[in-house]
């Protein structure tokens, strides 16, 4: 198959830059073309001071990525899309691109922000649905985006307008989400149920597993917030220096944290800087537990596929994806969302039946080996793009040149684009 993937990279490097750079190769491993439309979001700090005051406006519709994109499924003729992140830069008008062209298009759903402008579902240290319970505005009054109103205006606005041209449900043809957790969440927003489905995240190579018991608790992540490093604070003030504890990572905490770890006295706690995946994976697998105490609801964090594969149980948060790709008391235990109490019950408990903690970490790995490996993920996404290919074509439409928000969503059709016939689509997969 020929496919072209669209994603906009994120500033600071993250889990989905990692994961589409992952499919991307599996993909070209397993025999298929793949071309990359790319963006990155670096290009914004070269940007002019009008360019930038116009980011809203191109983040809602970008003539460039429509220009650009009806050029490449002209000359490549692509039998599908697959896009990963198009905020802001690369906007929703590529999927007009690609319906222009009679291409399918996949779109894989890392985070919520087709729901909440912010992508999380979390605000003011707890979990916030009131953009779906009542109106994108809430987030523009909580400054939920970058913690900045104009910010979050930005966002709501390009998710209202594309709902009022009802995008999401006319231009894609199939999602993937990460867990069956955030796949319910999107139904119960409107979404169609049969056009969703679950493929988890995955791990490209299968790493060697822990051959023995690990001598400290583990977090690895970033330092943020919504992730909850704070909580493990105040659970190891409730564990009297009973069970080492390595934080790696970095982030806007990271210099609040350790200053609060001294000044409570906590010796079994050390900060290390965020450490590179090899590195990452030898400290995972000298770990006897991760621990993920995130506030927010989780997709699908690569470094609890990590902790499976290097057989590593997990202690989680338990809800939204967390709870459910940690199975409680089989690869992992859960605990309850927020409370530093519990998660220090928990932890002392795994450390203290070493037993049954190991046995949790080879259910760990065996998971991962049914799961996530890269055979699973290239079957996923293989079957998605057969039943994509194997629906009626749409029809095609009309070039787009720009969006009107004057028109209350309409689009306003230019002097046609000479395009090159676009190759029949492989009604079977």
């Amino acid at each position: 198959m020929k496919i072209l993937v669209v994603h906009n990279r994120y500033q600071h490097r993250g889990g989905e830059d990692a994961v589409q750079e992952a499919e991307t190769n599996l993909l070209r491993q397993a025999g298929h073309q793949v071309i990359e439309y790319i963006r990155d979001n670096e290009e914004i700090q070269s940007c002019s001071a009008y360019e930038k005051a116009s980011l809203a406006w191109r983040a809602t519709w970008s003539r460039r990525t429509y220009r650009e994109l009806l050029e490449i499924l002209s000359g490549e003729s692509p039998d599908l899309v697959h896009f990963h992140n198009t905020f802001p830069l690369i906007s929703p008008s590529a999927y007009y691109a690609c319906r222009v062209a009679e291409t399918p298009v996949v779109q894989t759903l890392h985070n919520y922000r087709l729901l909440c402008p912010a992508g999380t579902f979390f605000r003011d240290n707890h979990v916030c649905e009131e953009c779906v319970s009542h109106s994108l505005l809430r987030s523009v009054a909580h400054g939920c985006y970058r913690e900045s109103r104009p910010a979050s205006a930005v966002a709501a606005s390009v998710l209202g307008v594309h709902r009022l041209m009802h995008t999401w449900s006319n231009q894609i043809d199939l999602f993937f989400v990460c867990s069956e957790f955030a796949r319910r969440k999107f139904i119960d927003a409107g979404f169609d149920a049969g056009r969703i489905r679950v493929k988890p995240n995955f791990i490209a190579d299968s790493p060697v597993s822990a051959q023995e018991l690990g001598s400290f608790a583990l977090y690895l992540g970033r330092l943020s917030e919504e992730k909850g490093p704070q909580l493990l604070l105040r659970a190891w003030s409730c564990l009297r220096d009973q069970v080492p504890l390595r934080v790696a990572g970095d982030g806007p905490l990271f210099f609040s944290l350790r200053a609060e770890c001294a000044r409570m006295g906590l010796s079994h706690v050390v900060f290390t800087d965020w450490i590179p995946a090899t590195a990452a994976r030898d400290t995972l697998r000298s770990a006897r537990f991760l621990i993920v105490p995130s506030l927010c609801y989780e997709g699908f964090p690569m470094v609890v596929a990590e902790a499976c594969a290097c057989g590593i149980p997990v202690i989680a948060a338990g809800h939204g994806g967390l709870a459910e790709i940690v199975r409680d008391g089989y690869t992992g235990l859960h605990f309850a969302p927020g409370d530093p109490i519990d998660l220090a019950r928990k932890v002392l408990w795994a450390w203290t039946h070493p037993a049954e903690t190991a046995a949790m970490g080879a259910a760990a790995r065996f998971e991962f080996e049914q799961k996530y490996t890269a055979p699973a993920a290239l079957c996923h996404l293989e079957d998605g793009y057969g039943f994509v290919l194997r629906q009626p074509r749409r029809p095609r439409a009309r070039p787009i040149a720009f969006l009107s928000l004057r028109g209350a969503g309409t689009v306003q059709p230019n002097k046609k684009i000479p395009m090159q016939k676009i190759a029949q689509r492989r009604k079977t997969w």
